[in-house]
């Protein structure tokens, strides 16, 4: 499948999610909700994905979690706030950086609409 067909597919997913739950609640209940989406279409899903680190000669097993990864391609960090930071764009960059993804999904379920809180990255 190709990625822009796997990105339409998630963000359609994720506002089925929003029309059904709205606003305000946290992270993982769209995290829990968006992976059920996701697997009713038929793609494959991994939450809380590890993310290993790999600094000089050490490497740190589990520094840090992706939300979810889907199709082992497209990273998606899940937010549930009031405004996206730059901050919030540097750890999905980073996070693409780090599994060396070229595609992420920042999604902020915390909005009126949810297409003003979906970003999409390429590295």
């Amino acid at each position: 499948m190709e990625i822009n067909e796997i990105t339409r597919i998630i963000i359609g997913c994720g506002i089925e999610v929003h029309k059904q739950l709205g606003p305000g609640l946290l992270e993982s209940a769209y995290e829990e909700c968006l992976a059920f989406e996701l697997k009713q279409k038929g793609l494959r899903v991994e939450r809380q994905k590890a993310l290993p680190i790999q600094y000089k000669d050490i490497q740190l097993e589990y520094g840090y979690r992706i939300d979810l990864l889907v199709e082992n391609e497209v990273v998606i960090e899940l937010k549930s706030v009031d405004i996206l930071h730059p901050l919030h764009e540097a750890q999905i960059l980073t996070y693409m950086k780090f599994a060396e993804k070229k595609v992420g999904l920042l999604m902020n379920f915390n909005v009126l609409v949810l297409k003003d809180g979906v970003k999409r990255f390429m590295r």
